[in-house]
Formats: C-alpha cells, sequence, structure tokens
C-alpha cells in the first residue's frame, strides 16, 4: 500500500460519529504499526490534511478538507441539480432529502434537506453506510454491472437487519428489480422505523453518478403518499438527465412516472 493511498484510508476512518481520531485508534481501524501511523499523520498535518485537537493527542479533518468539500459541492453540476431536485420533493412532502453518492462499498450523503413534519428522520451527512444495505446505496450499485458489485463486496455481506438483503443472490435480485422498476426503497434496514426511496442519476463523466433520497417514519406514510414520491423523484430524475450531456434516461434505468 503507497502513503497516497494510506493516507485515503486515514480520511475515510473519520466520519459523523469519528470527528476525532489518535494515533492508537487509527492504527487499530487500520491493522497497521503505530509508529508508522504516528509518521502518517504527522506528516498529513503539516500538509493541512488534518490538524491537532487542542488539549487532546487527537487529530480531525484540516480546513483544506472542509475548502475541499465545499468546492466538489458548489462545482459539481449534477450535485447541484440534485439538490435542488430533492428540495422540491422535500418542501413537498416534508420529509427529509439527501444527495447522496458511493465510494467503493459505501454510501455517503452530501447534501440534506431537513423535513418540515413534527417527526423527522435521517442520517447525519457524511456518516457512511453499506451501500448495499440503503436505498440511496442500491440505487447507485444498479448502475453498475453484476460482476463489478461482486467485486465491491468479496466477503460475505453483513447485513445490519433482517430486511437488509442477506447474501449476494438477494442483492443482485434487489439490484435487477431497481433497473426495472427505476427507483429503490428500503424499510427498516440501517434505521429502524425508518422508510427510504431513492433514483439515481448520471452526469456527463461514467461513473459520475448521484442519488435523489427522500427518508420518512414508516409510521406516517401509507402506500398512497409513498406512490407519489416515487413519481415526483422520478420526475425530477428524469428532468435532470434530459439536461444536455446527461445519461439518457433509459440508459439510466428510469421509467417513466406515469408507469
Amino acid at each position: 500500500m503507497t502513503t497516497l493511498s494510506t493516507a485515503g484510508q486515514v480520511l475515510r476512518c473519520f466520519s459523523a460519529r469519528r470527528q476525532e481520531l489518535t494515533v492508537t485508534e487509527v492504527a487499530e481501524l487500520l491493522s497497521l504499526p503505530k509508529s508508522n501511523v504516528s509518521r502518517l499523520l504527522r506528516a498529513m498535518r503539516e500538509a493541512g490534511f488534518l490538524e491537532s485537537v487542542p488539549d487532546s493527542r487527537g487529530y480531525r479533518p484540516g480546513i483544506l478538507m472542509f475548502e475541499l468539500g465545499h468546492s466538489y459541492r458548489r462545482d459539481s453540476a449534477l450535485v447541484a441539480r440534485a439538490h435542488a431536485a430533492v428540495g422540491r420533493v422535500s418542501r413537498q412532502f416534508g420529509h427529509s432529502g439527501y444527495v447522496s453518492l458511493r465510494d467503493g462499498g459505501d454510501v455517503i450523503g452530501l447534501t440534506f434537506h431537513e423535513g418540515s413534519r413534527m417527526l423527522r428522520v435521517g442520517t447525519p451527512v457524511g456518516q457512511r453506510l453499506p451501500a448495499f444495505a440503503a436505498a440511496s446505496g442500491r440505487s447507485l450499485l444498479a448502475r453498475l454491472p453484476d460482476e463489478e458489485v461482486r467485486r465491491l463486496y468479496p466477503a460475505p455481506l453483513a447485513p445490519p437487519s433482517p430486511n437488509a438483503p442477506q447474501d449476494m443472490a438477494e442483492l443482485l435480485a434487489r439490484l435487477d428489480a431497481v433497473r426495472r422498476e427505476g427507483f429503490a426503497t428500503a424499510c427498516d434496514e440501517s434505521n429502524p422505523g425508518v422508510g427510504s426511496i431513492a433514483v439515481a442519476v448520471g452526469g456527463r463523466q461514467p461513473g459520475e453518478d448521484a442519488c435523489l433520497c427522500i427518508v420518512y417514519p414508516l409510521s406516517l406514510v401509507d402506500g398512497t403518499e409513498r406512490e407519489r414520491m416515487v413519481a415526483a423523484l422520478l420526475a425530477e430524475a428524469r428532468e435532470i438527465q434530459a439536461r444536455p450531456g446527461a445519461v439518457a434516461p433509459e440508459r439510466a434505468g428510469l421509467r417513466s412516472a406515469a408507469a
């Protein structure tokens, strides 16, 4: 493993639940010698990727990472259009919405619209979830060939709940359904009591995919409202895909909202 790839693995150790890490914690997470990790974290701090936590032995992402993240969100036309689209659906139905991206076998929320209803649910932006066990993740995985999905998960799946795919065969069957229907759903998977609907869209470059996702308390949504949200997300996704330079709706696997 090169120093650059190891630095990337270090940055992936941080999340909404792990905002500070010590040398010992990083060494344990990556199964690396503490001496090597200590040198690497110091080098990353000197380069601006990390900064020391005052009165602590911990490190946290540096201002450079914050600036780069905001630059990505600002400059990605696909993310900007997806963010606006999710905002419209979120305001229409009052539920929280996300734009998510896939990173390897994980899915990460990049932008967030808070719902207006009294009871709101969701996952912190930046928190990683296993893509196979989330509607947003499966909508993005469905854009890959089955062979690539298998490569992403060489080990047996570790489902977080009984409602998530329990093995590769079940996952591939669900992805096939996503390709046919144009959207993915989840119910009581990564978050108990939470349902979600997700539709993936593609940008101009291969692999430049994003996901429009609405999350809602299962206790508040009936089948009629769920179908209305599906139709709204599909309509927004088709509008994005119809823009010049975007992936054609048929290639993106988006069926008509009236189908």
